[in-house]
């Protein structure tokens, strides 16, 4: 940084145009002492003071005949060796201060026409207040029309039920407005630190608090506050709606802010006709320990500010539809999910977690938290929103078609030893398998089924339906014992299904004397983990590999009242009369090793087992 600005000084003071005398010698060095006493950043002017001192022991005048040029380049100078676009100087011999008007004592009838003509009020439809301020009053002005204000304004936006607080062209204001502006958002306990502002000419930091008292009733935390912003949108403003988006209260919707000031100072440059615009003060958010000068302030939704009202009462109506939707939603968890305890404690615990979702600002949002919140109530990944896809339409593949489909979605292979390996990433519902299981067995199934041993990859198994699990099973218990394999239960009808082996199968059993591993990983769920967990548990298969994903059976799809949500709600949970079962925590291998080494070592202890049966 000091660098920069030595470098500054020697471009601006070692000009090579013809020198001309109109400006005084020391117009930079005056310059570079109001920056070192006023600009609000001093960190960033390390060096200035070896700046000046260069400039100052040089005897040239500055040699740009034209103020307005000088000007220009200056404040590139400034701005880029700094870094701050609001550092502007500026040429104006006529300039006057500008100062801002004392409100006259005017009647009372006069005061209201002023206020109504600077204030915007309207009540839309649906109960939702809509405010409009161009310029935020401070402290004093607020006690001396602070009664009026809440007798024509407040006390009408006080009965909606959300409010729309248009900033959009709110581009000046008073900073010891913003406590007051807040604070009717907030509770009057606990006092909240809304915000820091240092000032360098007094180089002092004053902390802005809420406040405990207001005239009048505060809109409280609990209705909706949308805040709309534009690039228009600058200094005092964007302070409020920074406060109030970091503080959670509010969201904003529209374009980023233009990054002003807390507090601008034109300042003259000595005796001359220059002035430098400098940032004197800057906000430090307690929060985010950063400011919104010069970024601005980001909306939680972009739109552009013409789109901004629509946008925000769209989210209104979409938030007064959450507490149908949460109360909705508990009560089919609780009547519908597999385990009936957990599902009327997720419903208990979402009923109090409505507040949560006062910043929703979308139907995505409403559907990823939701998702979010059922899942870490519950434990389970599979109970969760979903999209309401359409059936595909029925299908009449020809046999061909089927021959070609079963080709890609099942892998065979034969190696050492005759040990058959057999992959296949889901599992098809029983009615749709039942009608090509002659197929299967020809060219699937009947390759594998006379080996020694067999290799069953369900690493890649991402599940499906549970209906043809029975019919799997049983191709690897003999004919002569029905076997009971597991019992499922389904709540929302009460009822247990008992899962037996099926007597009579399409083609030639595996049986129960053939060595048996299956491999598994993380990704293995639902009927794939179901069918894994029979196999073990019956003691009828060796499982390789990583705990499996401990997902659910497949779950049901459930409207949420009249609303567009849908919920996934797993329905069923396999018999837990010896304990837990494999929903939720999945089915843990009985050689645990990483899942691309499953198939190397169920071939080696394979392979090892022959080698033993020779000797």
């Amino acid at each position: 940084m000091a660098k920069s600005l030595l470098l500054l000084a020697s471009v601006l003071v070692f000009c090579n145009v013809a020198i001309h005398s109109a400006f005084a010698p020391n117009l930079i060095v005056d310059m570079a002492k109001i920056l070192l006493d006023n600009y609000c950043s001093p960190e960033k002017l390390t060096g200035m003071q070896e700046a000046i001192d260069a400039a100052s022991s040089n005897t040239e005048i500055l040699s740009i005949p034209d103020p307005d040029t000088l000007a220009s380049v200056l404040t590139g100078g400034v701005q880029s060796t700094i870094n701050d676009p609001r550092l502007v100087v500026s040429h104006e011999p006529n300039y006057v201060p500008a100062v801002a008007p004392a409100l006259p004592p005017l009647p009372p009838d006069q005061l209201i026409g002023v206020l109504q003509s600077s204030i915007k009020l309207e009540v839309l439809e649906g109960n939702i207040g809509y405010l409009r301020i161009d310029h935020i009053i401070g402290e004093e002005l607020a006690d001396k029309i602070g009664t009026l204000l809440l007798e024509l304004v407040w006390k009408k936006i006080l009965p909606t039920s959300a409010l729309i607080f248009d900033l959009r062209y709110t581009g000046s204001g008073d900073l010891s407005g913003i406590p007051y502006i807040v604070s009717y958002f907030t509770d009057a306990e606990p006092l909240i630190h809304i915000d820091s502002v240092y000032d360098r000419p007094s180089d002092t930091t004053t902390e802005m608090w809420s406040m405990p008292t207001l005239l009048g009733e505060r809109y409280g935390t609990k209705k909706s506050l949308i805040i709309l912003t534009s690039a228009h949108t600058k200094g005092i403003a964007e302070d409020v709606a920074y406060c109030l988006k970091n503080l959670k209260r509010a969201t904003i919707v529209g374009e980023k802010t233009a990054g002003g000031s807390v507090k601008i100072d034109k300042i003259k440059i000595g005796d001359t006709d220059f002035y430098v615009t400098v940032p004197s003060a800057k906000s430090i958010n307690p929060i985010t320990g950063k400011s919104w000068e010069v970024t601005g302030v980001t909306p939680d939704v972009e739109v552009d500010a013409e789109d901004a009202l629509a946008a925000a009462i769209k989210i209104i109506n979409l938030r007064a539809e959450i507490p149908a939707i949460l109360e909705a939603t508990g009560a089919l968890v609780a009547n519908n999910y597999a385990f009936e305890n957990v599902g009327a404690d997720v419903a208990e615990k979402l009923a109090a977690a409505s507040g949560d979702y006062n910043l929703i600002s979308s139907k995505v949002d409403l559907e990823t938290k939701l998702s979010a919140d059922l899942m870490t109530l519950s434990g389970d990944k599979c109970l969760k929103t979903t999209h309401n896809t359409s059936p595909l339409p029925p299908m009449n593949p020809s046999p061909e078609m089927f021959i070609e489909l079963i080709k890609v979605s099942f892998h065979t292979d034969l190696f050492e030893n005759n040990i058959g390996y057999l992959r296949f990433d889901m599992f098809g519902n029983f009615e749709e398998v039942q009608a090509i299981a002659q197929i299967i067995v020809e060219h699937v199934w009947n390759k594998v089924v006379n080996t020694d041993a067999l290799i069953v990859d369900l690493r890649n198994n991402v599940g499906g339906p549970t209906t043809a699990i029975a019919g799997f099973c049983s191709y690897f218990f003999d004919a002569d014992k029905q076997v009971l394999l597991d019992k499922l239960y389904d709540r929302p009808s009460g009822t247990t299904k008992e899962l037996w082996t099926l007597p009579e199968l399409t083609g030639a059993r595996y049986g129960t004397k053939k060595s048996l591993i299956i491999l598994i990983s993380r990704t293995t769920a639902g009927a794939a983990e179901e069918f894994v967990y029979i196999m073990k548990k019956h003691g009828r298969a060796m499982v390789v590999g990583e705990t499996t994903n401990g997902a659910s059976h497949p779950p049901e799809t459930f409207r949420v009242g009249e609303s567009n949500v849908f919920l996934s709600i797993p329905t069923t949970h396999s018999d837990t009369a010896q304990g837990p079962a494999w929903e939720g925590a999945g089915v843990t291998p009985h050689i645990p090793v990483p899942a691309d080494a499953a198939l190397d070592t169920a071939k080696g202890i394979l392979n090892k087992h022959f080698a033993g049966a020779k000797k």
